[in-house]
Order: C-alpha cells, then structure tokens, then sequence
C-alpha cells in the first residue's frame, strides 16, 4: 500500500462498523465477511456472539491482520474468491462498502449468495452517490473526483443510488427486508435529517445505504 495512505484510509476502511453489525443476527453462527479489511467487523461478532467469521480480503497488509482476528481469510479479491467455487455455508453474507469496487457487482453478489444457508441474512452497505454534498462538488468543480477515499475513492468503478443499492440485493435473488440510509451527523442535525427522509429529499441525505436480504431459498 502506497505510503501514507492507510493513514488516510484509516476511518474509512479500519472499523468495527456497528451499523453493519446491528443487521447481523444474534444468532448467525458462521458469517462470510467479503472485504473484511483487518477483521475489526468480525472481531466485534466474535465477542458478540461467537461467530466462526471467514474473511475475504485483497490487500495482503489488511488481510494479514484480519488473520489475527477471525477463523480464515482468504487474500484475494471477491471475484476471486467466488471463482474457487467453494461449498462452504454461511448463516450470513456481508459485503459492507467492497461492491463499489468491483467490475461486476450484480454477479459477483448472486454468485456469493449460493454459500448462504436458506433463511440467511445477506447485509450489503454502499455509498450513496446521490448524498447531496456529493452532488454539489461534482457541480462546482465541473469534473468527476478521484480521491484516495470515501465516496470519490479512485477505485470506485460502480455507483449506487439507494434505489440501485435495493435493486442489487433483489437481483441477486433474496428478499428485502430492511433499508437503513446512514446520516453522519447526530443531535439536531440527525433529527433534521430524519424528518426530512420522509419528503422528496431523502435520497440525497444518507451518506450510505445499508441493505439487509434474506435468502429464501
């Protein structure tokens, strides 16, 4: 990894993302985290409720942490990963803020999902494309940003509205059962933006949309 990067990263990328987790079921006792960084998500669901936690990662520094933290990991990319044709079952899928990166996202995911255990839960988060602020920048500067992280990362090749985000998980076969855009901010500020998710604005207000599914079959 290029030197000072991670540094930058670091909040992004290095997260026990307890909005992720709070979608996982208590009871969900093998977890295939796809993107899994250096295993802090995996981490927290060890010490929650003593998961068997596979992880799926490509960056060979993050991946050799993750290996401290969860039962395997597997140092690749998703594609790669789902291309071993592996017969593992899971109780739940994760793919928190990893498709964007991905060539096709719609496929890899489906293909993913033939490991979750019928009645499963599948939890998918990607960034929001249609965040307001993210609009304004691309006005203002009159170009597409690429940047070492978050929404305008470099790397991004696939950009969800909310609506992609639901139509995603959908595709891949499993039922919807929860959406929950992701506001930073919190006092007054989140309140302001949860009144306003019920007019028009609200797919222009979350910074992510997290997407839980159930494989029914």
């Amino acid at each position: 990894m290029p030197e000072g990067l991670r540094g930058r990263r670091t909040s992004g990328y290095e997260s026990g993302r307890p909005d992720v987790l709070a979608h996982v079921p208590d009871s969900a006792g093998t977890v295939l985290d796809i993107g899994c960084s250096t295993g802090l998500l995996g981490a927290a669901l060890v010490a929650r409720q003593g998961a068997r936690v596979t992880g799926v990662e490509p960056v060979s520094e993050y991946a050799a942490e993750a290996r401290q933290r969860l039962a395997a990991v597997h140092a690749m990319t998703a594609e790669q990963y789902v291309a071993t044709g592996s017969t593992d079952m899971f109780d739940c899928l994760i793919a928190a803020d990893v498709l964007e990166h991905l060539v096709d996202p719609w496929t890899t995911l489906r293909d993913a999902c033939r490991q979750v255990r019928p009645g499963g839960t599948v939890v998918v988060s990607v960034p929001n494309i249609l965040f307001w602020k993210n609009l304004v920048r691309v006005i203002r500067e009159r170009r597409w940003p690429r940047d070492p992280e978050l929404m305008f990362d470099a790397t991004h090749l696939r950009w969800f509205s909310p609506d992609d985000a639901v139509q995603l998980v959908a595709g891949a076969g499993l039922e919807v059962v929860a959406v929950e855009p992701r506001y930073w901010a919190d006092g007054w500020r989140l309140a302001v933006y949860r009144r306003l998710a019920r007019t028009g604005l609200g797919p222009f207000l979350g910074v992510q949309t997290i997407v839980r599914g159930r494989k029914v079959a």
